[in-house]
């Protein structure tokens, strides 16, 4: 029995099932004789003086404790690139082929569903994620359905996935910016690359220098939580002994657990609650829901499972030992929940928004579907081991 549990707790998909319950019991609570308290707990008014408009509890969620998510996120890629899947060319450039194209296609599909609704056109980048917390543990459940080497492909396009939304973030959803808050933040940024290059180990050093960051980055109008990937990459990855971790791995030892088991359910919580007494055919075929929903959908398997033709007939890459196209084409499927980044991005567009709850609805509708979708394929079509 202590087995079990601890099996489920250290595997992927009690991390999943956690967030999952968390995320429904956020769904509940809103629809319930409990909403009012509720929606009255998250819209609660942080106290912070340095800004003008302070956040409120849900908006604060998602620029503090998030912040540690997206440093366990760039501490994976890192540690991938430098030893892990992604440690050679071979390896990456197929994967990353594909997380390219998962992300083109269903931009471009939510656009052309949305044109000629110029006020909605900010939540082009909710469909292009993939949630690995999901994904990962639907193909371990599916087994000998799914080629190790498809394994790999996909963990390795999920991580590309992660990196490419945060470029998103940064680049696409700063709001007005402050020269003096954006020059300090750049001069901390020096500092903790000095501190890297110095081989610097101690981590509160680290820590305390993404502390000031994050504020730095809040003021400056900047998403705060590149704070978190700033200090990912600037911790070191080597060790300063042999028998001794990397302030690297010391670093995502220390956070992750409090990430998976605190920060991504309590973002699930806040992020799913949402009246479904205004889902109604009609909301759900508006622009925005079906923009969303159909760029999962539809948008990710055409663009994941297009790009990876495209590079294996032009003979950039070569698909994974033991895969088939048709294996790769129910994996491209999967690759359509979206749900921790999406609701992330979905904030971060419609922040006040009479657009936010639709478009909550679309990741809802395009993640379950694409789940099932993905599920089926996988699990009741006879694919052979490699197809010629």
């Amino acid at each position: 029995m202590w087995f079990s549990v601890r099996r489920f707790f250290l595997g992927s998909s009690g991390r999943a099932i956690i967030l999952l319950l968390s995320a429904l019991l956020g769904l509940l609570l809103s629809n319930s004789f409990l909403s009012e308290s509720y929606f009255k707990l998250l819209h609660l008014k942080m106290p912070f003086s340095v800004l003008d408009d302070s956040p409120n509890l849900a908006e604060f969620i998602s620029i503090a404790p998030m912040s540690l998510f997206f440093f366990v996120v760039i501490a994976e890629i890192k540690e991938e690139i430098i030893s892990g899947h992604l440690a050679s060319f071979r390896r990456v450039i197929l994967p990353l082929i594909s997380a390219l194209g998962g992300m083109v296609i269903p931009a471009y599909l939510y656009g052309l569903i949305t044109s000629g609704h110029l006020e909605v056109s900010r939540g082009w980048a909710i469909p292009i994620a993939t949630d690995a917390a999901f994904t990962l543990p639907i193909i371990i459940a599916l087994g000998r359905h799914v080629s190790e080497g498809a394994k790999v492909w996909l963990m390795a396009l999920a991580i590309f996935d992660d990196l490419l939304g945060i470029v998103v973030i940064a680049l696409f959803y700063a709001s007005h910016l402050n020269g003096y808050a954006l020059l300090s933040a750049g001069f901390i940024t020096a500092v903790m690359i000095g501190l890297n290059k110095k081989a610097v180990q101690n981590l509160w050093v680290y820590a305390s220098a993404g502390v000031v960051l994050w504020l730095a980055l809040l003021i400056s109008g900047l998403h705060p939580t590149i704070a978190g990937v700033i200090t990912g990459l600037s911790l070191p990855s080597i060790a300063d002994h042999p028998e001794k971790a990397s302030p690297l791995e010391r670093g995502k030892r220390h956070i992750q657990p409090w990430v998976t088991w605190l920060i991504l359910p309590l973002f699930g919580f806040v992020s799913m609650g949402m009246p479904l007494s205004s889902m109604s055919f009609n909301v759900l075929l508006a622009p925005v829901s079906l923009g969303v929903a159909l760029g999962l959908l539809l948008g990710k398997p055409i663009g994941v499972f297009g790009a990876t033709i495209i590079a294996t007939r032009l003979k950039i890459a070569t698909l994974p030992k033991g895969t088939s196209l048709r294996m790769l084409f129910g994996l491209s499927l999967l690759c359509g929940i979206g749900f921790t980044i999406s609701l992330f991005i979905a904030e971060l567009a419609f922040a006040g928004s009479d657009f936010l709850v639709p478009a909550k609805y679309g990741i809802l509708m395009g993640s379950l579907l694409s789940a099932l979708a993905g599920w089926l394929w996988l699990r009741f079509l006879k694919i052979p081991a490699k197809e010629v």
